[in-house]
């Protein structure tokens, strides 16, 4: 698909004729910087400089925390009283990344809740739409090794949790978990695979953040209409679209300030709101935590892990057809994961030729149901599984499923959408300088 009509670089000097020959980095800093922007973008498209400045956070935060962390289960949970008791400003530094990696999923689950919402999955975009869960999976595989590190008791009864849901595999599963833990049990090599997993994997996040950033370059922004720019000519292009710098960096900036507001604020005052009390006991294999949960941005999906147990009419169907080979356990690591695989394949399961959900009266209702539904499953992911919570998480965790699989495909066939404007221009006029005219 060609790319929006746009200036593109010019070198003036010699030497900015002779760099970009060899190397046209100035041209390609040029062509992002003016990338044409669909001018009616609102305050939700502010999450992708967010997830950079979380990016980057993570990355110099941990490089220097790592200056100051024994990866051994005799030294592991000391060396992080070290990092906040001695080293200066670690404290700061240790609270800034485990807190960086909330404010990243934060913005993540808004990212990809509006994408859903103003359909980004939709053609041309399935590509960058598929990069990007490969991005969101990669962030959860991090963080988990990355929870496993302090070495208290949540670290390592949530790796004891978390890696025997691989041995639930039939055939493979024991070696599988074996390979993960280096051995036979949780132990120094399974903190020492996970801290190397952990330093690595944040480097390869970035390299699919470009891949990602280049994607949606070449296809260009959605936008809150899911009209495409009019590519006929430049005065057309420039007639539904500004350039990014300076209008939507300085808006991007403004929104991140007032973000960070508020994150130093929970640093500064709040910085262990998140965490669990007994991350704060050193491991001990030989004390089980009365209720083991892992950190908030896992539990919709512990939560649909747990939901599916030996008791529940399909389980039991699907056991028995299976002859056994698929027992409540797998049953449950098959949903947790077939909750992320459904979301990523959202772009063929949505079958309405309608991009953006604001035309779409019926699709409002069910969007804003599942956006409500995955707060649900939070919440009933950190509850014991007794009393009425686990037919609350059986319930919330058919949605999901029910949401992606059934009424996607359906309301695209059925559900009749409303006017849309005819261009970005006139969606713009309509929204912005109407008013304006009004108020005059």
């Amino acid at each position: 698909m060609a790319g929006i009509p746009h200036d593109h670089y010019e070198p003036k000097s010699g030497f900015e004729r002779w760099l970009h020959r060899r190397l046209p980095i100035a041209g390609l800093i040029y062509d992002t910087l003016v990338i044409p922007t669909p001018k009616n973008l609102n305050w939700m498209w502010i999450w992708g400089i967010v997830l950079t400045f979380c990016l980057a956070l993570q990355i110099i935060t941990g490089i220097v925390l790592v200056m100051h962390y024994t990866p051994h289960v005799d030294m592991a949970f000391a060396s992080v009283e070290h990092i906040m008791r001695n080293v200066n400003g670690g404290y700061m530094l240790r609270y800034l990344h485990a807190n960086g990696a909330s404010l990243f999923f934060v913005a993540v689950y808004l990212h990809i809740f509006r994408n859903l919402y103003y359909g980004s999955y939709k053609a041309p975009r399935e590509v960058t739409w598929i990069i990007g869960m490969l991005i969101y999976i990669l962030m959860m595989a991090t963080a988990f090794m990355g929870y496993v590190l302090p070495w208290g008791q949540m670290s390592f009864w949530g790796a004891t949790v978390i890696t025997g849901l691989f041995g639930a595999i039939p055939g493979v599963g024991e070696t599988i978990q074996t390979w993960l833990l280096g051995g036979p049990a949780v132990g120094n090599a399974t903190l020492n695979r996970f801290f190397s997993l952990h330093y690595l994997l944040p480097f390869i996040i970035a390299g699919l953040v470009l891949v990602h950033i280049w994607a949606f370059h070449s296809t260009g922004n959605n936008n809150p209409t899911g009209i495409e720019v009019r590519r006929t000519s430049k005065e057309e292009a420039r007639k539904d679209t500004l350039p990014f710098w300076p209008y939507f960096v300085m808006k991007d900036l403004f929104a991140l300030v007032l973000i960070l507001v508020v994150f130093f604020a929970i640093v500064g005052f709040m910085p262990n709101y998140l965490g669990h009390p007994d991350n704060y006991i050193e491991a001990n294999a030989l004390a089980t935590p009365a209720h083991i949960v892992p950190e908030w941005y896992f539990l919709p999906f512990y939560a649909i892990l747990r939901a599916f147990d030996s008791e529940v009419w399909l389980v039991q169907l699907v056991s028995f057809l299976s002859f056994g080979i698929i027992d409540a356990k797998f049953f449950g690591v098959l949903a947790m994961f077939g909750a992320i695989i459904v979301m990523a394949l959202v772009p063929w399961l949505d079958t309405s030729r309608v991009r953006s959900g604001r035309y779409r009266p019926m699709f409002k209702w069910w969007f804003w149901l599942l956006a409500v539904d995955f707060v649900l499953l939070t919440w009933v992911g950190a509850m014991p599984t007794e009393g009425i919570y686990p037919y609350i998480a059986l319930a919330a965790s058919t949605y999901w499923f029910a949401y992606f699989l059934v009424i996607l495909p359906i309301l695209g066939v059925i559900e009749k959408p409303e006017p849309m404007p005819a261009t970005i221009e006139e969606d713009y006029l309509a929204h912005y300088e109407a008013p304006t005219r009004m108020a005059e």
